[in-house]
């Protein structure tokens, strides 16, 4: 397994080894120990799996209270993942990651508390997996607008997205409830 760290340097790539043979593949998509040595040391307490078509845009979410650590990976198809950073006093405060993961490349991001985070499917449909560091709370959900101009996300779109109606009146990053 390979941990790297990204453009904003919490947030980290795992490209886990994969061994194949003419019955399949096998990984580890996590594991504590080599987690822990790479400096992450994360209690998941929750699983969430989506199923999305093409075009659909979940994001970008995250909690004010109760902020989630989120590692994440795609186990059909294809999405365009993005994470923003939301912590004041970061030197990447309001700059962005974003990037390619599938079910081809096996690539795993891991995002730390204090972002919010996106994804739009890319191929026909879309298969997410993601483990969180705490349990989701509706009355401190929250959710970024996918597409201000101020964070600059280039999103690979096919058309206009699918938006679920609180993604779609998402708050602005300049009126959002941001972390210390």
């Amino acid at each position: 397994m390979r941990i790297t760290p990204t453009s904003i340097p919490d947030v980290k790539l795992i490209e886990p080894s994969v061994f194949g043979d003419a019955r399949g593949f096998f990984f580890e998509s996590w594991n504590r120990r080599d987690f822990e040595a790479a400096g992450l040391a994360a209690d998941f307490v929750q699983d969430n799996h989506s199923r999305s078509a093409r075009n659909v845009l979940r994001g970008l979410h995250y909690q004010i209270e109760h902020a989630q650590g989120k590692l994440v990976r795609v186990i059909a198809g294809e999405v365009f993942d993005v994470a923003v950073d939301l912590r004041k006093r970061s030197p990447t405060f309001g700059q962005h990651v974003a990037m390619t993961l599938s079910e081809s490349d096996k690539r795993i991001l891991w995002i730390p508390p204090g972002f919010a985070h996106g994804f739009l499917v890319v191929s026909e449909t879309a298969e997410f997996l993601y483990k969180t560091t705490d349990y989701w709370y509706q009355a401190h959900d929250r959710t970024l607008l996918w597409n201000d101009p101020a964070l600059g996300i280039a999103w690979p779109l096919d058309g206009a997205p699918t938006l679920a109606a609180k993604d779609a009146a998402g708050t602005p990053f300049a009126d959002a409830a941001l972390y210390a």
